[in-house]
């Protein structure tokens, strides 16, 4: 990979113009392979406490200095709108973020098109009452690394009154470096400009690093505007923070309905996505599956729908192809470099098995945590949920969802162009059902700093 151990990153060739030092390491840091780690939720019950707890945690936040280099383990930390208001947040700086963040994912369900079994009154308890005032998360290559961060963490919040732990969730790759429904995932990122390092192939123009951080210039040419003051505004950004549950019974009986052999049910499954499991891309392994094209990060990115204009090797309703068009006729108007999110998914539970065909495997603790981040994180998100996932029309799959992460309206199906008929998939359901989700501001290392220190003088 480019002489890199990272998935994502390319070689350093130039100076960074991105002040580094200041950006938390997940903005631009991508997972290991393989990889592990640790979510954690805790909900402030005091200001000063708060703050104090923010105090101790700061000197142990990674930024993003030297992150395509970078080998140890590291902790990011994000705050929601009631996190910053229970922190005591001026509200002259709490009214300078925008409306959607302020609102809450839960609020915004209609917005997101989170209904059905995905509305917020079947999430889980500390996402329905937005109570996931501060969220954590440990990314590492190995365990004994992960334990060694999350020493250091726990000894900043063990004992300590006035913040409580809801939640904390240990994830990781599954072999292979598969996600919960068996797929190679986290492979498609966009390309930061300025961050220092050259493109991986197929990660197309570099896109200007104010669409995703706060305080640069973005696509068009003008800064995004950023929460107030500028200390704590810039270098942030926001992250969509997303729980989903993976129906892995429902998947494999979707599969079997469907198809009749072990090799049609695999072809279904790499067109449901756009890429064998292998993470090979059907553009250009159409046949069958390429595990070493889809090990190579110098390959397995590398490519356009310019030769598959009719979607007859990639399905305009395949996940990859939802989530970023490259050069597909789109029916509305888009550019797409506007809709570009950057992801650190994670996947927690038992391995995926193609075996597991029952009810009961559906309710097997076993999902991804999805972590958006953008400097347009809260448009960006309800673009994508409302118009790609929820919708099929911008593409031409008509009033069909996304098959992987969509929520699926009773009858829904699965269309495969082909020629002379097309073929028409039955007995869709909602294969990742939300268990809860919360928008977060990912400050600074000088803004986190800035929080904890509010009122230190009085």
């Amino acid at each position: 990979m480019s002489g890199m151990d990272t998935v994502g990153a390319g070689v350093l060739t130039s100076a960074p113009t991105l002040d580094l030092a200041e950006i938390q390491a997940t903005v631009l840091r991508p997972r290991p392979a393989p990889y592990v780690g640790t979510h954690l939720i805790f909900r402030v019950d005091n200001a000063k406490a708060g703050r104090a707890f923010l105090r101790r945690l700061a000197p142990h936040v990674a930024s993003s200095l030297n992150w395509w280099s970078a080998r140890d383990a590291w902790l990011s930390v994000a705050i929601s709108f009631t996190g910053l208001e229970v922190l005591g947040v001026p509200q002259a700086s709490l009214q300078s973020f925008p409306e959607a963040f302020r609102q809450g994912m839960a609020a915004r369900a209609a917005h997101l098109r989170d209904d059905g079994v995905n509305a917020p009154e079947n999430w889980e308890r500390a996402y329905r009452t937005r109570e996931a005032h501060i969220g954590i998360s440990v990314f590492s290559d190995t365990m004994e690394k992960l334990d060694r961060v999350l020493d250091l963490a726990r000894a900043q919040y063990e004992g300590f009154s006035g913040v409580t732990m809801l939640a904390m969730q240990n994830f990781g790759a599954q072999p292979g470096d598969r996600n919960s429904l068996g797929y190679k995932d986290g492979i498609d990122q966009p390309f930061v400009d300025g961050s220092g390092v050259d493109p991986l192939p197929g990660q197309g123009e570099p896109i200007q690093a104010g669409e995703f951080i706060l305080g640069y210039p973005g696509e068009a040419g003008v800064v995004v505007p950023a929460p107030l003051p500028d200390v704590l505004g810039r270098n942030g950004t926001f992250v969509g923070f997303r729980k989903y549950q993976s129906r892995v019974g429902a998947f494999n009986r979707f599969l079997h309905a469907n198809g009749k052999t072990d090799e049609e049910r695999e072809l279904l499954a790499a067109k449901l996505v756009g890429r064998w499991r292998s993470g090979a891309p059907l553009t250009l392994a159409p046949d069958k599956d390429d595990p070493g094209l889809g090990a190579d990060a110098q390959r397995n990115n590398d490519f356009d729908y310019a030769a598959d204009q009719h979607g007859e090797k990639v399905p305009f309703g395949a996940h990859i192809r939802r989530m970023n068009p490259r050069d597909t006729a789109l029916t509305r108007l888009t550019d797409v470099k506007l809709h570009r999110l950057i992801r650190r998914g994670s996947t927690y539970g038992p391995p995926y098995r193609e075996d597991e065909l029952s009810e009961e495997a559906d309710t097997i603790v076993r999902g991804a945590y999805f972590l958006f981040i953008s400097a347009k994180a809260m448009a960006t998100m309800e673009f994508l949920q409302q118009e790609w996932i929820n919708d099929g029309d911008f593409i031409g799959a008509g009033d069909e969802r996304d098959p992987i992460i969509g929520t699926q309206q009773d009858g829904a199906t699965f269309t495969i162009p082909h020629r002379p008929v097309r073929r028409r998939c039955h007995r869709l359901e909602t294969f990742n059902v939300l268990r809860g989700g919360e928008y977060f501001f990912m400050p600074s290392i000088s803004g986190l700093n800035w929080i904890a220190n509010l009122g230190a003088s009085s």
